[in-house]
């Protein structure tokens, strides 16, 4: 008998997803709020609207459909920039604090999953209640990411490039820790899971800052539009695949 599901189950392509999934919600987000001159309200607004219509779609429906997921991915990296953004430049609470109050909210959306459910398993999520954790959860998450990716990047002075290479090198780490030790493979995923977001907004820095500030200077708009065009083809891929794995 199938077990009924409604996310992505946690595989390489997973991780890869992820991962181009935070750049393109790092460039995109700050495409609205930067490029646009919308502002970080503003932005926040437009983003958290796309965020609960895509979001409603995903509860709504019964089964995991793998462009609807990403979709609601993307959004939550999108509006996660926004919010990051809005707390540490428009509050002016600096990257450290922001990094610590998302960090806060994570952890008590992740204690109040585990005191609902006993445990944190994030596959299969079978029902729409316990999809609302998974994605709280993960919206602080990949809001945290980005407070922590600038923190790394700019208070530490580390700059982009190097701010890439150190998450990176974490989630290495966190790979290894999977496959040469027993520690909790759910503690594992929420690791991963938090330092794939810096990782994802420290690239996508590197890719849209101006060379002085050791970026690329590709611009906001290019980036996410070489993002954009790398994450539909992985989901076609995905689609694929996973229509496969349905007939067997």
């Amino acid at each position: 008998m199938r077990i009924a599901n409604k996310v992505a189950a946690v595989t390489l392509l997973f991780w890869l997803m992820k991962i181009v999934a935070t750049t393109l919600g790092e460039t995109l987000g700050d495409f609205i709020s930067m490029t646009l001159n919308l502002g970080y309200v503003v932005g926040i607004s437009v983003t958290l609207v796309f965020f609960i219509l895509i979001l409603s779609v995903q509860l709504r429906v019964k089964k995991y459909i793998p462009a609807v997921y990403w979709i609601v991915i993307i959004a939550t990296t999108t509006l996660g920039t926004e919010i990051s953004d809005f707390i540490d430049r428009t509050l002016k609470t600096g990257y450290l604090a922001g990094s610590m109050v998302l960090l806060f909210g994570l952890l008590t959306s992740l204690f109040l999953w585990y005191k609902k459910y006993k445990n944190l398993e994030v596959y299969p999520i079978p029902e729409r209640n316990k999809e609302f954790y998974y994605w709280t959860a993960i919206l602080f998450s990949n809001s945290l990411g980005t407070a922590f990716g600038d923190f790394l990047s700019d208070n530490l002075g580390l700059g982009y490039m190097m701010g890439a290479l150190v998450t990176g090198l974490i989630i290495v780490v966190v790979v290894a820790l999977h496959y040469f030790t027993k520690i909790n493979h759910v503690v594992l995923f929420w690791i991963a899971f938090v330092f794939t977001r810096p990782f994802g907004a420290t690239f996508g820095d590197l890719l849209t800052k101006p060379l002085a500030k050791g970026g690329l200077d590709l611009g906001t708009l290019n980036a996410s539009l070489v993002s954009l065009a790398l994450m539909a083809l992985m989901i076609i891929i995905s689609q694929r695949k996973h229509s496969r794995e349905l007939l067997f």
